[in-house]
C-alpha cells in the first residue's frame, strides 16, 4: 500500500475494492476561520473522534479517503446546494452555525456568510469529493465493483437530534437504495450476532455521500456506519481520548463486517447485482 497525503484530504491508496470514506474525522482548522468561533465552537465537540484510529489497520488492502477538516469548516457530508438531509428534523447544515446540542459555535456577528461559504466549497468540499470520486473509480477498474464504506461515530446522547440512548452501531444504506442487499444484510448480521446494539436505517439512513455515490446499477455500493463513541472512547467529552481495551470487541466486529464486504463485492465483480 502506497501514502500520499495532500490538503485538505488523505488518500491512503490500498488494492482491494473497499474504500473507506472519513468525511468527520479531521481536527485542522484554519486560523482565519478558528478565530470567528466562540468558546464552545472551538471544543470541536462533533468531530468523529479517533475515527481513524478505530478502523486503523482492519482491512490492509482498502483504501482511505479522510478529510482533515473539521466540520465546523464545512461539512464534507452534506449536499453543497445546503439542502437538509433530514427534513423536518434537527440537524445541522452545510456550514453549522450550531454544534449538535443546539449551541451557536461562532462569535456573535462573525457567522459564516455566502462569500466565506462559498470559498470553503472550492477549497475543502470539493476537494474531499474529488478524491473520493476518484478513488472509487479506481477500485471499480481494478476489482469491476466497488463498495464505499462511510466511517462515523457520535456521541450516544444528544438530545436535540435524537430521543435516548443512539444504538452502538447505526447502519445506513438510504432505505436499501445505496447498495445490494447483501452488503446490507452481511453488515446487519454480523452486528446482530454481536454484543453491540444495533439498528438499520433508523435516525441515521446514509449522508450526502451515501446517497451520492451509491449506484449498485452502475457497480458502485455504498454503506454508513455511524458508530455510538461510548463504543470506543474514554470519554465523549475533551479530551475525547481512545479507549483501546474498550475498542477491542468493536474493532473485531468493524473488521468482520469490513471482510465480509469485500467478499461480497469480489462476488459481486464477477456476477449481478441482487436487489
Amino acid at each position: 500500500m502506497t501514502r500520499r497525503e495532500m490538503e485538505p484530504v488523505e488518500v491512503v491508496r490500498g488494492a482491494g475494492p473497499l474504500i473507506l470514506g472519513m468525511p468527520h474525522g479531521g481536527t485542522h482548522v484554519p486560523g482565519e476561520i478558528e478565530a470567528r468561533l466562540n468558546a464552545e465552537g472551538r471544543t470541536l465537540r462533533d468531530a468523529d473522534w479517533r475515527i481513524d484510529a478505530l478502523y486503523d489497520g482492519l482491512l490492509p488492502d482498502a483504501t482511505i479517503v479522510r478529510a482533515t477538516f473539521h466540520r465546523y469548516v464545512i461539512d464534507a457530508n452534506r449536499d453543497p446546494s445546503g439542502a437538509s438531509l433530514y427534513p423536518g428534523q434537527n440537524t445541522t447544515g452545510l456550514v453549522p452555525l450550531t454544534n449538535f446540542d443546539g449551541a451557536p459555535i461562532w462569535e456573535a456577528g462573525r457567522e459564516p456568510d455566502e462569500t466565506g461559504i462559498a470559498r470553503r466549497l472550492a477549497e475543502f468540499h470539493q476537494p474531499y469529493h474529488e478524491a473520493l470520486a476518484a478513488e472509487i473509480a479506481r477500485a471499480r477498474a481494478l476489482c469491476g465493483v466497488a463498495i464505499l464504506y462511510d466511517c462515523h461515530s457520535i456521541r450516544s446522547r444528544i438530545p436535540n437530534l435524537f430521543e435516548g440512548e443512539l444504538p452502538d452501531l447505526n447502519i445506513g444504506t438510504y432505505d436499501g437504495k445505496s447498495c445490494d442487499l447483501r452488503v446490507e444484510r452481511a453488515a446487519r448480521d454480523i452486528a446482530a450476532r454481536s454484543r453491540f446494539s444495533h439498528v438499520v436505517n433508523g435516525r441515521f439512513k446514509g449522508g450526502w455521500t451515501t446517497r451520492r455515490y451509491g449506484d449498485p446499477a452502475a457497480g458502485v455500493h455504498a454503506i454508513q456506519m455511524e458508530i455510538a463513541q461510548s463504543a470506543y472512547l474514554a470519554s465523549e467529552g475533551p479530551p475525547f481520548d481512545y479507549d483501546a481495551s474498550r475498542a477491542r470487541a468493536l474493532r473485531s466486529v468493524l473488521g468482520d463486517i469490513l471482510g465480509a464486504l469485500s467478499e461480497i463485492a469480489r462476488s459481486l465483480g464477477a456476477g449481478g447485482v441482487q436487489k
